[in-house]
């Protein structure tokens, strides 16, 4: 019992851990210190978070209950029910929040001049106006459907909004009547004309105008309804070996549109038989039907801020990657990376020199092979130009593109048949695991020697997230490295795993039992006496092997620093357990990316950067690759990167003992520091030097 109720202090559940998580960006929308237009921007990355989390998270406890799958989290014992009840407890209290923030926020931009409305709020005339162009421009575009005998309830698709009707025949019956409110050829902000900014969501029109379209039967009820389909479906448990493996990713992508709802959104109070019969139709518990205040779908908000794009008081100061003072202009970058390894921190540095160390190698004719495992690219890739040149050009292109990135898939599809057709050697990731790794292989031949050039990343080969996101990119000529990067390769070629390596720590064999070793040593230097101590960046917490691990050292006295922007499921701070542990998390105005794992202090630190958060599913499930950091100068560069993040007093929060996150705040006296703006000024600054 005792034992209960100390796990039951030291671990947070995963699925409420995220939502914190999700809590700290609602804060940003809060935030009357974040400029307005930011702040809208965080109100829709909440939503758009949550939709995702249902999606994804609630959909997979959902198929565990149905599968009648009696798990257990693994840390604090919850079932799959249990789990789910905590979720929606959680996510209606935090939807209260959003409601006042969002109507905060639409309230803070009308001086801007800049306002949505409804009909109550119109004259005569403006209500003329917005019937005619719903008459010309928007009722020729609609699908409307009565629910009959001769009619059954149409499929509504994923995150898309409809108007829903109760409706009453001259005889008294009642019918559903629904129409589907999302279409491209229509703007969701609608001008109302005569008053300038003025503004009316297209859905609302639709909905305000059931009564024209619907004219045979009496409105009884009516609301916009949104729903959340599950998305979580094993590509690995379903895939048949005779099939074409990218055609049965694209089905997989298809059949996924069409899976069980997790959740429905109304915007306005319905009775609960309503509610009860869409609930039947659409094969949902009630407990899961959420009434909104904010509008179903926050994504007009950004054609908002392009009307206000003129204002720059209402957005955060225009900043933009800088040329890294490491590289020199004008120089092969490939003889600058044999010269000394080279790392770039994104966005703060920008993505230019790798690319150019791309286009080079497609150039260089001593390079005879380039070889890459791609996550997720942009949409205009220049990454894949460049391989596309290089095969183009004769060499040999290896490129590893993973199709079970989550809704990245069609684009990776799109991508890898480009790569096929221009000559390069695809190949599509792992039996039962998937390949995250961030790794690039450059293999040239001068005078009978082989040389390689390595770089291994943090976060993805794509040139929009790298302007937005925080991560590291390690280029190095080392020739170990190398060497065991030529071996992922290989193994990867062959639909193996690395089963052992030196000096890459290459998950799902040689990374986790690295790092427990790793820690075991910290354990043993302070049970001697010395100092010992960890330092972990990463997104996110929940290897329970590993946390069992950090829990060991706490209570030998190791000193543990985390920066963890997400999940974390070991609370720190408890007497006798995890006292010697921080953590906090850093949510701003980009979004914090890069892992970094520090053990040992001084000279005998080890430093690597990482794919790979300490999650299981990246510790065992997966390929991942940790590179360990050599050169002195980048060991200090990491470390004050480090030592930044855990002085920030402006967008951190601190972990505390009862689970709850709170603002690490400014000594009375003390500097005030964002460490995401220090870091941008730092690369101004040194790149205005150099």
């Amino acid at each position: 019992m005792e034992k209960d109720r100390i796990e039951e202090q030291l671990f947070m559940n995963r699925e409420l851990s995220w939502l914190k998580f999700n809590e700290r960006v609602l804060e940003e929308a809060e935030d009357e210190s974040v400029p307005l237009c930011e702040r809208l921007s965080f109100a829709a990355i909440y939503q758009s978070n949550l939709d995702e989390f249902f999606m994804v998270r609630v959909g997979s406890l959902e198929d565990q209950m149905l599968l009648g799958k009696k798990i257990r989290d693994n840390k604090t014992h919850m079932t799959p029910a249990e789990q789910i009840d905590g979720i929606l407890k959680k996510v209606r209290k935090l939807s209260s929040r959003r409601d006042r923030a969002y109507q905060e926020l639409m309230k803070s931009l009308e001086p801007h001049g800049v306002r949505l409305t409804d009909f109550g709020k119109l004259g005569e005339e403006e209500k003329d106006n917005l019937s005619k162009f719903f008459q010309l421009e928007i009722e020729p575009l609609i699908s409307p459907t009565v629910i009959g005998k001769r009619q059954p309830f149409p499929f509504l698709r994923n995150k898309e909004i409809y108007a829903v009707a109760v409706l009453a025949t001259k005889s008294g019956k009642e019918r559903l009547g629904i129409i589907p409110c999302t279409n491209n050829m229509v703007e969701r902000l609608i001008p109302v004309l005569g008053q300038d900014g003025c503004y009316m969501l297209s859905e609302e029109l639709i909905l305000h105008y059931m009564p024209r379209v619907f004219s045979g039967y009496q409105i009884r009820a009516k609301s916009l309804i949104r729903v959340t389909r599950n998305a979580d479906i094993d590509a690995d448990a379903l895939y048949d070996e005779d099939l074409d493996y990218r055609e049965f990713m694209a089905d997989l992508i298809r059949r996924r549109k069409k899976l069980s709802p997790v959740r429905l959104e109304l915007s306005r109070e319905m009775d609960g038989d309503v509610v009860e019969t869409l609930c039947k139709y659409l094969d949902l518990d009630a407990t899961h039907v959420f009434r909104s205040q904010t509008p179903l779908d926050l994504s007009f908000v950004f054609q908002i801020q392009d009307i206000l794009r003129k204002k720059a008081d209402l957005f955060y100061e225009k900043r933009v990657p800088q040329k890294s003072p490491s590289f020199r202009e004008g120089r092969s970058i490939i003889e600058q990376i044999k010269e000394e390894d080279k790392m770039l921190s994104y966005p703060y540095e920008s993505i230019r020199p790798f690319l150019r160390l791309l286009n080079e190698a497609a150039e260089d004719d001593n390079v005879i092979s380039i070889k890459m495992t791609l996550y997720r690219l942009a949409k205009q890739s220049k990454v894949v130009e460049a391989l596309v040149e290089a095969a183009e050009n004769g060499k040999e292109v290896v490129v590893l593109v993973e199709l079970r990135a989550r809704f990245d898939e069609e684009n990776n599809i799109e991508w890898s048949r480009r790569l096929e057709e221009a000559g390069c050697q695809v190949i599509y990731g792992l039996e039962g695991y998937k390949v995250h790794s961030k790794l690039c292989l450059i293999t040239r031949k001068t005078e009978g020697r082989i040389e390689y050039i390595t770089q291994i990343g943090t976060g993805n080969y794509n040139e929009k997230t790298s302007r937005l996101y925080t991560d590291l990119s390690l280029m190095t000529a080392n020739v170990d490295i190398g060497l065991e990067a030529a071996a992922v390769f290989q193994a990867l070629a062959k639909g193996e795993v690395v089963e052992h390596s030196e000096k890459l720590l290459v998950a799902p064999k040689c990374l986790q039992n690295r790092v427990l070793e790793m820690i075991d040593d910290e354990i043993a230097r302070a049970r001697d006496g010395e100092d010992a101590y960890i330092g972990l960046k990463l997104n996110s917490l929940t290897d329970k092997k590993i946390i069992d691990k950090l829990i060991e050292a706490s209570c030998a006295g190791v000193k543990i620093d985390m920066v963890i922007r997400g999940i974390a499921c070991l609370v720190p701070g408890i007497e006798g357990k995890t006292e010697n542990i921080r953590i906090i998390s850093i949510v701003g105005r980009f979004l914090e990316h890069s892992r970094i794992y520090i053990f040992g202090r001084g000279e005998r630190a080890k430093y690597y950067i990482a794919s790979a958060d300490f999650m299981t599913r990246n510790t065992v499930r997966r390929v991942e690759v940790a590179a360990p950091v050599l050169q002195e100068d980048l060991k200090a560069r990491l470390q004050a990167v480090f030592d930044t993040m855990l002085c920030d007093n402006q967008k951190a929060r601190e972990a505390c003992s009862d689970g709850i996150y709170r603002h690490v705040s400014a000594q009375p006296d003390g500097e005030l520091l964002n460490s995401q703006e220090y870091f941008y000024q730092e690369a101004y600054d040194k790149a205005a030097k150099a």
